[in-house]
């Protein structure tokens, strides 16, 4: 009879999302999909799920994550993730990803569009005239030419609203701790400090991350000291200006107005924001463009598919391990058995690891490396799934002092990398592999002071004994005898009469009956049955 085909990965649908998302999934998943505002058919349908996409209506807090026991990751298509326990996800080895720059056009155009609207009462003029009224001169505004927009935070968003503003001919400032001047001279920016800004500006604009440092920024004390002629936007996050100081001081004539997206508590019910004939607001539609849905869910399917293919996702949140430069990848699966190479080695518990990256390598941003390293050492060591989430979790949680250390020094191989850990029995143990040639094969170059040069494959025996003559003889005959096929052989010693160190290629794995006649045949250590898991 033909074999059952695996069945495929379950990719949970939780909200509406564009066409292009199913799109960009592929044929590789069961896609299915469930009301994610139904609190019973989530958990429900959680329960098969290997991923779940989202927006942002339905909450995967800690009780939904309960429900997804195989779970790998959450994917929101758009930006925040107020609707996401972060912390949980991780403890669960969940990956969390979002699409950080999906909406960044969309957010800088409506804040062109507020500024606008704010300078020439756009919707105001628009409501008069929509009921019956003919009234020009109530409506008289300000022109954009030669005035100073304040920009509070200089980002990828904050960037593009200074770039699309320069075409109105107006002077930028800006406030952001984090940009260096040469950056800001590049955009064609002044950096100022946020009290010559909150002066200066005859429009400000707000583009921070909402953190505790962030939250009411803007507050009456800022807002005190700007123009009366001035106005406020915000179409950032809810709180960065302080609500109720901008009524009080559009109350109190202060500033002249201000164009709000976003709110601390959305829908806005119970704010006296929006009834003030000098403000303009949107109902948070700073990611509300066609382009942007797609772009998001676009991203964030093709996360999915990475993570559900093991591999590092750079746009997830709880993973450090950022923009991975094709030249690095290829060294992500390598380390990652060179961990469990590490594992099977160990003879005690691991009290702290360093990942030396030695070559060419030391030009790079390698801090995936790290990651690999404790995907590849836990994996063998826990009952739990590892992943590229957890993993420095587990490190945390054993007191394992992890470093990551490079040089440019590596004097056979374009490459090393090793991984060197001191036990809890106070031995040390280091494990070293490299990539060569065109086809970047994986090899096991050193362990502890044997150098060696051995393609990693899926099944290994490391044996360390008394060299004399014939040893090969005798394993080998126990192996034949067991019916192993020995695919390759490496013998590294340090010198004639002393230890050599064998390891030995099979195709197919050696039982724990075998390993002890061998071991008993020696009259050696047999250092470890290695069984690589393919990654």
């Amino acid at each position: 009879m033909p074999a059952t085909p695996a069945p495929k990965p379950v990719v949970l649908i939780a909200e509406e999302l564009s066409p292009a998302t199913i799109e960009a999934l592929g044929p590789d998943f069961d896609v299915r999909h469930v009301d994610g505002t139904d609190r019973e058919a989530l958990f429900a349908a959680l329960a098969e799920a290997h991923a779940v996409l989202i927006r942002s209506a339905t909450r995967m807090d800690d009780e939904a994550l309960g429900h997804a026991a195989q779970l790998k990751v959450v994917a929101r298509a758009g930006v925040g993730l107020d609707n996401v326990d972060i912390a949980a996800a991780t403890r669960r080895g969940v990956m969390v990803v979002n699409a950080p720059t999906s909406n960044i056009i969309s957010a800088a155009e409506l804040t062109v569009g507020h500024i606008v609207s704010l300078a020439r009462h756009i919707p105001q003029a628009n409501a008069s005239l929509s009921a019956g009224e003919w009234k020009r001169s109530s409506f008289t505004g300000t022109e954009l030419f030669e005035k100073t927009v304040g920009i509070v935070g200089l980002g990828r968003i904050g960037a593009l609203v200074a770039a699309r503003l320069a075409g109105f001919d107006v002077r930028i400032v800006a406030y952001d701790p984090y940009v260096t001047s040469a950056r800001a001279q590049q955009l064609g920016v002044q950096l100022v400090s946020l009290e010559e800004l909150v002066a200066e500006a005859d429009f400000l604009t707000i583009h921070m991350p909402k953190t505790p440092e962030t939250t009411g920024m803007i507050g009456a004390a800022q807002l005190k000291a700007m123009k009366k002629s001035a106005y406020v936007v915000n179409v950032a996050r809810g709180g960065l200006i302080d609500e109720q100081a901008l009524y009080e001081a559009l109350q109190a004539g202060e500033i002249a107005g201000a164009g709000l997206d976003v709110f601390s508590s959305e829908p806005p019910h119970d704010s006296p924001l929006p009834a003030l004939p000098n403000v303009i607001v949107t109902p948070h539609l700073g990611a509300s463009t066609a382009e942007a849905q797609e772009k998001a869910g676009v991203s964030v399917a093709r996360s999915v598919r990475l993570a559900l293919g093991g591999d590092l996702v750079p746009d997830a949140v709880n993973v450090a391990g950022g923009i991975i430069d094709p030249y690095v990848r290829p060294g992500i699966a390598l380390v990652e058995k060179l961990g469990q190479v590490f594992s099977a080695l160990s003879k005690a518990p691991l009290t702290s690891l360093d990942v030396e990256v030695h070559g060419e390598l030391n030009d790079y941003d390698v801090s995936v490396l790290k990651l690999a390293a404790l995907k590849g050492v836990f994996s063998a060591i826990v009952s739990q799934t590892v992943s590229y989430v957890n993993a420095p979790l587990l490190a945390e949680q054993r007191g394992v002092a992890v470093r990551l250390l490079k040089d440019d020094v590596s004097e056979e191989y374009r490459n090393v990398i090793t991984l060197r850990g001191a036990l809890s029995d106070g031995t040390q143990l280091s494990v070293s592999g490299t990539l060569t040639g065109p086809k970047q094969i994986e090899k096991l170059v050193g362990i502890n002071e044997y150098a060696l040069e051995l393609p990693l494959e899926t099944h290994h025996v490391v044996m360390v004994y008394d060299d004399r003559p014939g040893i090969v003889a005798v394993y080998g005959q126990k192996f034949g005898e067991a019916g192993i096929n020995i695919a390759g052989m490496q013998i590294a010693r340090q010198g004639e009469g002393g230890k050599a160190l064998s390891i030995l290629t099979l195709d197919s794995p050696a039982s724990d009956d075998l390993l002890e006649q061998v071991r008993e045949a020696l009259d050696g250590d047999l250092f470890a049955r290695i069984q690589i898991t393919e990654v």
